[in-house]
């Protein structure tokens, strides 16, 4: 009898963000991924869950061609419409962009362990004064803007440079998937964070490369 009420009670219960994504990644095509099937699988109402599954591959270090303009281009531009209140509208060539399913796939298995880090300290409907009311949701979607901007700054082959951004837009968009302030709270963390890491990489840049022309031209 008990063994009967605990299976019946996992039967109801939630499932969890990583299961869904996970369950996405194996449903992956063979012949190679497009964002308008990523679209389809999500459904307009998942937008978020499609920016934490595109954030994914922006977390180790990866060598797809085209990968990281293409997903970089439509978390952007998930963002943008999510601030101005628009249906979402992806130029026809970024759809249709065909991306190797054998080597995405790997990818996005990898980085499912973000994910269940995650959602060890993510709880659904917690200080939802941070996710609610027009306030709240134009900062927020103001972050993601942010997010997927810093995520495409050219600034590619320095390590970390992608990861950071990429763990705000996965933050922010578990935090409003779940209602969660705390998650949210993180993502803007990251964010600041990651525009550290920016200044330090340009401030030692700047100083590198006036060292070195003072050594050259005296």
């Amino acid at each position: 009898m008990n063994h009967s009420r605990k299976s019946t009670h996992n039967h109801h219960a939630p499932e969890l963000l990583s299961e869904t994504l996970t369950a996405m990644i194996q449903a992956l095509p063979p012949a190679g991924v497009t964002l308008n099937h990523l679209l389809v699988m999500t459904g307009r109402d998942g937008l978020m869950i499609l920016t934490v599954l595109l954030s994914l591959v922006f977390l180790i270090p990866v060598s797809i061609p085209g990968v990281s303009t293409v997903f970089g281009a439509a978390i952007l531009l998930i963002a943008l419409c999510r601030m101005t209140g628009r249906e979402l509208w992806l130029p026809k060539r970024l759809r249709d962009r065909v991306v190797s399913t054998e080597k995405l796939r790997p990818v996005l298995e990898r980085s499912l362990r973000w994910m269940a880090h995650l959602e060890k300290v993510s709880e659904p409907h917690r200080m939802t004064w941070l996710v609610a009311g027009p306030v709240a949701a134009m900062i927020n979607n103001a972050a993601l803007v942010l997010g997927a901007v810093l995520l495409m700054a050219p600034f590619g082959l320095i390590p970390f440079s992608n990861t950071f951004p990429a763990v705000a837009l996965m933050c922010l968009a578990v935090g409003l998937v779940q209602r969660d302030g705390v998650c949210v709270m993180l993502g803007h963390a990251a964010n600041l964070a990651t525009i550290l890491y920016f200044g330090l990489l340009l401030t030692g840049g700047g100083l590198a490369l006036r060292e070195a022309f003072q050594r050259i031209f005296g």
